[in-house]
């Protein structure tokens, strides 16, 4: 595979495209490892950018973009989808394919936020393709609270997104406590633009489908080792749900973060790496 820096797509047998980056500067004549980057809901594989120079040097590094994320396509209303249907199955085959059709035989599967569910449901479904799990950030399930809240309000989270449309959501998650922790002006500005790169239609399906994930009966059959990073300021994850996590998958080790909200790929990059690392390097 040779180094790329710019998005690249895959057409998968049930007619959705994905889209992905593939970074590495791993000196050539060493054979390396690949780390799979899966961002949250709403980010995008640039949301990650700034992940690829330490990640890189040392890994093969894919940013995989969600259904209906940046450049992945989605169902669009009056199409024929060929009955897609938005399931574990259909998204983890989807990720499985994407692996295959880069001839990646396994990964050490990195899942931020919502992602984490799939990184844990993933690693427990396919064990023989998955080196390690690291989770960010990341519920085992939605509650209806947690919903209520990206819901701002509005009938629904769905409902939410199609009112206000992709960038007005990320306006008012970005405002609220607990979520985007940076205070600095021109950040906020490139990841509400960022998060406004995806349809709102696409962000409401994938909604719709995260609204029914639940990662908790496959936990006690994850084999790999697996890293938790839990933050102390989420106003989506308690600390208490992340030792809770710890608790069902018997290989997980639980590191606390110190951020001032739930994105802490981004405002605690340096602690996330210090730990990812000192968790890769002692396998």
């Amino acid at each position: 595979m040779q180094t790329l820096n710019r998005r690249q797509v895959i057409r998968h047998a049930n007619g959705q495209t994905t889209a992905y980056f593939y970074d590495s500067f791993v000196d050539p004549w060493r054979p390396a490892e690949t780390v799979l980057l899966q961002h949250g809901f709403a980010r995008t594989a640039e949301h990650f950018y700034h992940w690829v120079p330490a990640l890189a040097r040392r890994y093969n590094v894919i940013r995989r973009e969600l259904r209906g994320h940046g450049g992945s396509s989605y169902p669009r209303p009056g199409e024929d989808d060929g009955g897609y249907e938005y399931s574990v199955a259909t998204i983890v085959d989807e990720i499985k394919d994407t692996l295959d059709q880069l001839g990646i035989e396994k990964v050490h599967f990195v899942g931020e936020s919502t992602s984490g569910m799939l990184a844990e449901i993933f690693a427990a479904t396919h064990p023989d393709r998955v080196h390690s799990v690291v989770v960010c950030s990341s519920p085992t399930h939605l509650p209806l609270s947690a919903q209520q809240f990206l819901a701002f309000g509005m009938e629904s989270w769905p409902e939410a997104l199609r009112r206000l449309g992709s960038r007005g959501w990320a306006e008012r998650l970005s405002g609220s406590s607990g979520t985007v922790g940076s205070d600095d002006a021109a950040y906020l500005a490139w990841w509400r633009d960022t998060v406004a790169d995806s349809d709102a239609e696409g962000l409401a399906r994938y909604a719709e489908f995260l609204g029914r994930l639940d990662s908790r009966p496959f936990l006690a059959r994850i084999r790999a080792p697996m890293l938790i990073l839990s933050p102390n300021n989420s106003a989506l994850v308690s600390a208490q749900s992340m030792e809770d996590l710890a608790a069902q998958v018997p290989t997980a080790r639980l590191e606390k973060i110190d951020s001032p909200g739930h994105e802490i790929y981004a405002d605690a990059e340096d602690q996330c790496f210090a730990k990812i690392f000192e968790f890769l390097d002692s396998l």
